[in-house]
């Protein structure tokens, strides 16, 4: 795993260039590493959005590369990566803490690190995402970075970071409008005509090469990728930046089985030749901003990737289900015309996918919301009923009054963009999730019903309902907070003290049997 990360710290000789560098990649965990230095993964994961849940399986990588000419050293260049990794999607905020470090860093080595050592203990894991609604001040250095973590209560799309009294702070921090999310115009300029495509492939999990010139561009693409699909989480794997060096490179590269489902950016020119059996394979030159819509990138057939000099393209065979929306490209391109800033265009391109995303999505939350057993079936005296099957075809039933042509004016075939979408661990991770959150919503429902059965019925006597069958906890209070179930903290009191008045009301050597938390 160390090796492994040592590989992926470096651009191959491929995309080496002199100056300072900075990228991202993701790797697995080695299984005998599993488990988590942090103790409160569950209650960060509960209040953090979807997509940016602290990851159990992978870590990420965020790298500052310099390499500079040194007539001093062996080879004549300085070459040196300072790499942060984490299981935190947070591509913006800890890029920007290595901005701040690596330099100096690179100056000093080890003393610096060991002056920011400091840092693990002014971050505890809260500042990092748990029941935080408002900014954090992350010290880095001698600056300060000013970001907000964004809660799972917050409305899609708009997180910005609140105004403070700064006068106490010098110098000024730096403040980060977003932990996370990318320049995406920038990031997608080359393909901006092919973003329902890409929208498409992302939805449905579909195998991905992106083959980019540097590590930069090929991170830079693949994350843009995987989040243009927001609220949705992007239930794949994937790979900011893959090397032959890696421990996977068979298992990917193998014809004997189909592709996996995952998006991997290389640079090295030698994937062309072992993954053109892949389906897609998007290849993208350097990412330069020009006053003019940069040159789009044609798709072209598979047949017509070449082993070398493989010119800028989507290779690949797949045709769209819905159509383009030429008003996007309009707007972008009068954008461009009027000289409107990247971060506006970004924001305008983030909204169109935010809305194609939820048009999609919020057809099958309305339909898995009908597989809820209504209220009233629900009492304290028998177990909870159960949630009602997934059927696809009644599913699809429901959109001829019900489906996304009511929030997007986009045509084409929606229904076989959903079949097609029902066979992709998208949907499997999506569907897990919704029935998860809905089961725990049915077993709170169950509970409160228990605690609103309680019922004093004289001093120091209680008539409780009997424990029911696969019941863990006589007392429901522990039972709804060891499963941290979302139950009325009053409703929760109030039978607490039922609970302690009944208890009270014994010999003392029963209480000390009966004694609950």
């Amino acid at each position: 795993q160390k090796t492994s990360i040592c590989y992926l710290s470096f651009p191959d000789s491929y995309s080496g260039g002199l100056g300072d560098t900075q990228f991202s990649f993701r790797l697995r965990q080695a299984s005998s590493s599993r488990g988590s230095p942090f103790q409160d993964d569950g209650r960060y994961n509960r209040e953090a959005p979807v997509t940016l849940q602290r990851e159990a399986a992978h870590y990420f990588g965020y790298v500052y590369f310099r390499q500079v000419k040194d007539s001093s050293m062996r080879r004549g260049y300085f070459q040196k990566s300072l790499v942060l990794v984490s299981r935190l999607p947070y591509v913006n905020l800890f890029q920007c803490l290595l901005q701040l470090i690596a330099p100096e860093y690179f100056d000093k080595l080890e003393p610096c690190l060991e002056a920011a050592a400091g840092l693990q203990q002014q971050l505890p894991a809260e500042q990092l995402g748990c029941s935080q609604r408002s900014s954090e001040q992350i010290p880095a250095g001698r600056s300060f970075v000013r970001v907000r973590i964004p809660s799972r209560v917050d409305k899609p799309g708009s997180s910005p970071v609140k105004q403070c009294n700064q006068e106490n702070l010098l110098p000024a921090p730096l403040v980060l409008p977003s932990v996370h999310e990318l320049d995406l115009f920038r990031c997608f300029q080359p393909v901006l005509i092919h973003i329902q495509m890409l929208w498409e492939l992302m939805l449905l999990g579909e195998p991905m090469v992106v083959m980019a010139p540097s590590p930069s561009v090929s991170s830079e693409m693949v994350l843009a990728l995987t989040s243009c699909l927001a609220p949705l989480r992007y239930c794949c794997d994937f790979r900011p930046y893959f090397t032959i060096h890696d421990s996977e490179f068979k298992e990917y590269t193998t014809r004997t089985q189909a592709p996996p489902n995952i998006v991997v950016g290389v640079t090295n020119p030698f994937f062309i030749k072992t993954l053109q059996h892949w389906p897609h394979i998007l290849r993208v030159g350097e990412l330069r901003m020009a006053g003019d819509l940069p040159k789009q990138v044609k798709v072209k057939k598979l047949a017509k990737l070449k082993t070398l000099d493989t010119k800028p393209g989507i290779y690949t065979s797949y045709k769209t289900f819905l159509h383009k929306d030429k008003t996007l490209i309009k707007r972008l391109l009068k954008g461009i015309q009027r000289k409107r800033p990247s971060e506006v265009q970004s924001a305008l391109l983030r909204r169109h996918l935010l809305e194609l995303t939820q048009s999609f999505i919020i057809p099958l939350e309305h339909y898995m919301a009908s597989l809820m057993p209504l209220q009233r079936a629900i009492t304290p005296w028998k177990n909870p009923p159960q949630i009602r099957p997934f059927c696809q075809e009644d599913f699809m039933k429901s959109l001829e009054h019900a489906g996304p042509q009511l929030t997007c004016v986009l045509k084409g075939d929606w229904l076989g963009l959903y079949r097609r979408f029902f066979k992709s661990p998208n949907f499997d991770g999506w569907f897990r999730q919704r029935h998860r959150e809905m089961s725990q919503k049915l077993e709170a429902l169950h509970l409160e019903a228990i605690c609103e059965a309680v019922v004093p019925i004289a001093p120091g006597v209680c008539e409780f309902p009997l424990p029911l069958k696969g019941v863990n906890s006589p007392f429901p209070q522990v039972r709804a907070r060891c499963q941290h179930l979302p139950v009325k903290e009053e409703t929760l009191q109030r039978v607490s003290l039922y609970i302690d008045t009944v208890i009270g009301s014994l010999p003392e050597d029963l209480q000390a049997v009966l004694h609950h938390p």
